[in-house]
């Protein structure tokens, strides 16, 4: 008899609105060299950040060990979106997919959302409060620094 392992999926979803422009926000976003300045979850992105290319990131959940993965970027659209996806070991064990986006209120203010999707067999193993808790930090940070450039 064969057994079949059952993919599981969680998400965390964050937001917060920002009174700067998406321009603004997208400036501090891309400019990677000062995340370990301010960021207090994404400690360092390396790398190219284009549409199919693998970036290095490393992650630091509240209270927790870094973690560094080579996910693969899948859009990087100026003042809008970046995202990618990260596996570990190969696809389907788990998979995680970020997004980072900016919606334009078309009121001098920016609504930033950072999500992300976990897929496969391990998801049911990991305890997530900390990477959302890590998100919330991340998002008040880059919230506080641009509002400071107005």
């Amino acid at each position: 008899m064969k057994s079949t392992q059952r993919r599981s999926s969680f998400s965390i979803n964050t937001e917060i609105k920002i009174n700067a422009k998406p321009e603004v926000i997208w400036e501090i976003l891309v400019d990677f060299d000062n995340y370990p300045k301010w960021n207090p979850f994404i400690k360092m992105v390396k790398g190219e950040v284009k549409v199919g290319n693998k970036i290095t990131v490393k992650v630091v959940p509240q209270g927790k060990r870094g973690m560094t993965f080579k996910p693969k970027v899948l859009t990087f659209e100026k003042n809008r979106e970046i995202s990618w996806i990260g596996k570990l070991i190969i696809s389907g064990l788990f998979d995680g997919e970020h997004k980072l986006i900016l919606i334009d209120n078309n009121d001098g203010t920016t609504t930033f959302k950072q999500s992300e999707k976990f897929d496969g067999i391990l998801v049911t193993l990991f305890n997530f409060e900390n990477t959302r808790l890590g998100f919330e930090a991340m998002n008040q940070e880059l919230k506080k620094i641009a509002e400071a450039k107005l």
